[in-house]
């Protein structure tokens, strides 16, 4: 095997799995560190760097980290990676030294946002520092988007909203509530130099059934959580169907509870294996007394004399294997009463609002041709983002659209290439102190994840924006925060020192270290101390040293980031290294059109 190229940022963060996984590449170890320092003013700027939103996303990410961190293969259980992103938010001190800061004089260049969801409220996040104009166009009385309407209050607080919100639009954002964009046509005549979409994916999915449109006891999930948010609907009956097994499912059956339901059954088509939820929401849903049925499809809405009295179900069978489902077969029925139906099985886009004739493409689902680098629509200047471009995901790949559709305005603003990226910078820093002493905790600990604490049960459905998760107390953040592997703190070994002593194999707690002869991977791997468990894990391969022509090589899969080895070595050819990369944002592109100095991102 070659040398392993450690100059190529992409191997140390593809070490750091939960920065790796994180679709914004949110620094975790760094943030959980400061966390443990007590710096949580610091920690929660590390976060808003990337994620722009913590105090949001510590509640309801859908958490792409916690299944890469590797803690997660040593014990099941992932470092609450979330858990202490709110940590830091609610802990936070002052930030408004620190916030990004709109020049005084702008740069000449208009670009309008349409919706004020977390894609464009992100967007102007990035380029109001730059002297851009940026215009908010938002249907509803209030920005957030489907953060607030369609996310309960008993999981995000709207103060929590109004807060991070507001700290972009204080930028000076012009945000035009109550104002629906009818025409694309029109907004395009209005001289815009861009237009970046950021309108989500607002149309709940229908079940086209007998029955549907026979009764007003059929609701469409996201339309209902809209309803409920802004208190349109404050009651629904006592047996609930709740149709679907995603997040928007989670939050219709806990809503309902909290609406006055007393039975709410989650319908399910396939096993629970398949389900789109979190399995932290299905476990609060049933820590709620839901029921979740698995294995019924829907077959009809059953009306007598003008009222819902039930639906119809088949009840599935399948032959599953290798995680698939290669057969399925109805093997009867049954009917099962209710109240009310709640619709939540998928979300599309909708643009009727977009004329067809603009040059603006869209393929069969009717979703646009959005460029997946530079989220540029077929019509140069029209830019798309968060769900509206490639459908549904979750809040953290909105904020990831959005930094690269801010780059991709800011230089098509300025006549250069918008496929023409900076790549990222890599930064290595040695956390040595001394000896047999580092600038981070690197003892391994061995303690289980800790709990959230919630409301109790009974007092939860007093209020509907009762907030149920209490974050953690200060004993299990010092805790939680232990349990971290510091793999952003890597292992840099120079070839060149090796003796080959072997002190850094007979010291190593997981034979994470082996010095082999070379050869191809396939041999190579059958010679490791360990065998290779994770195959999408790399290796790091070091060149033939002196001694012997061998070669080093650690499997990432296994290094806990103890630091023993450096400690151990006695020539120094191992050390522990922060790697601090950097993923360039709209600033990094230097100076706006104009004489407006470029108005850098702040740090934590």
């Amino acid at each position: 095997m070659k040398r392993t190229d450690t100059s190529n940022p992409d191997y140390f963060h593809q070490v750091v799995d939960c920065q790796w996984g994180c679709p914004a590449h949110t620094d975790v170890p760094e943030y959980i560190r400061l966390i443990a320092q007590g710096r949580f003013t610091d920690a929660y700027m590390v976060n808003r760097e990337s994620n722009v939103f913590p105090g949001i996303l510590g509640r309801v990410c859908d958490r792409p980290c916690e299944p890469a961190c590797r803690r997660g293969r040593m014990d099941e259980k992932p470092v609450a990676i979330c858990r202490l992103k709110r940590v830091a938010a609610d802990h936070r001190g002052d930030i408004s030294g620190r916030l990004p800061v709109a020049p005084k004089e702008k740069n000449g260049k208009k670009v309008a946002l349409i919706g004020a969801g977390p894609a464009s409220l992100a967007v102007a996040n990035d380029l109001m520092p730059l002297g851009y104009d940026c215009t908010l166009f938002e249907a509803q009385s209030v920005a957030g988007g489907l953060m607030r309407y369609n996310i309960p209050a008993f999981r995000l607080p709207p103060e929590v909203l109004d807060e991070e919100i507001d700290y972009i639009v204080d930028m000076g954002v012009t945000v035009h509530y109550n104002h629906r964009i009818e025409s694309m046509k029109g907004l395009l005549d209005e001289g815009y130099d861009a237009i970046f979409v950021g309108t989500g994916a607002p149309r709940g999915k229908e079940l086209k059934l007998p029955g549907r449109y026979d009764s007003d006891n059929i609701f469409i999930g996201i339309d209902w959580l809209e309803s409920v948010a802004f208190r349109h609907t404050d009651r629904i009956g006592e047996n609930v169907l709740i149709i679907g097994v995603g997040n928007t499912a989670m939050d219709c059956c806990r809503t309902s509870l909290r609406l006055g339901a007393r039975n709410v059954k989650v319908m399910a088509r396939k096993p629970r294996e398949f389900f789109k939820a979190s399995d932290w929401e299905l476990e609060d849903a049933e820590e709620e007394n839901v029921e979740i049925v698995t294995n019924h499809a829907p077959k009809e809405f059953v009306i007598e004399d003008g009222r819902l009295k039930g639906m119809t179900f088949e009840l599935m069978d399948y032959v599953i294997e290798d995680g698939r489902i290669l057969e399925q077969q109805v093997t009867g029925e049954v009917f099962i009463p209710c109240d009310d139906v709640v619709l939540a099985i998928g979300q599309e886009n909708s643009f009727p609002w977009i004329e067809r004739d603009l040059g603006i493409e869209f393929n069969q689902w009717e979703e646009p041709e959005v460029d997946e680098v530079t989220f540029e629509s077929s019509r140069p200047g029209v830019f798309f983002g968060g769900d509206s471009a490639f459908g549904p995901k979750n809040i953290i790949w909105a904020v990831e659209h959005a930094h690269q559709a801010a780059i991709s305005i800011h230089r098509h603003c300025r006549d250069e290439s918008l496929t023409d990226r900076l790549p990222p910078l890599l930064n290595l820093g040695s956390r040595k102190m001394g000896l047999h002493e580092w600038s981070y905790s690197n003892s391994f600990d061995p303690a289980a994840r800790r709990k959230m604490m919630h409301v109790p049960l009974e007092s939860r459905f007093d209020a509907l924006g009762r907030e149920v998760e209490l974050g953690f107390d200060a004993q299990q953040t010092a805790q939680e925060v232990e349990r971290c592997l510091n793999c952003d703190i890597q292992t840099v070994f120079a070839d060149n020192l090796c003796i080959e002593c072997d002190a850094c194999l007979d010291i190593c707690p997981t034979d994470c270290l082996s010095i082999v002869p070379n050869g191809e991977p396939e041999e190579l791997v059958q010679r490791l101390k360990a065998p290779v468990l994770e195959p999408d894990q790399p290796l790091f391969v070091s060149d033939e040293l002196k001694q012997t022509g061998r070669v080093m090589v650690k499997d990432e899969n296994f290094c806990v980031h103890c630091g023993l080895c450096a400690e151990r070595c006695p020539t120094a050819a191992w050390d522990m290294q922060k790697s601090l990369l950097n993923f360039p944002q709209a600033a990094d592109y230097g100076s706006p059109i104009g004489d407006t100095p470029c108005q850098q991102r702040k740090t934590g």
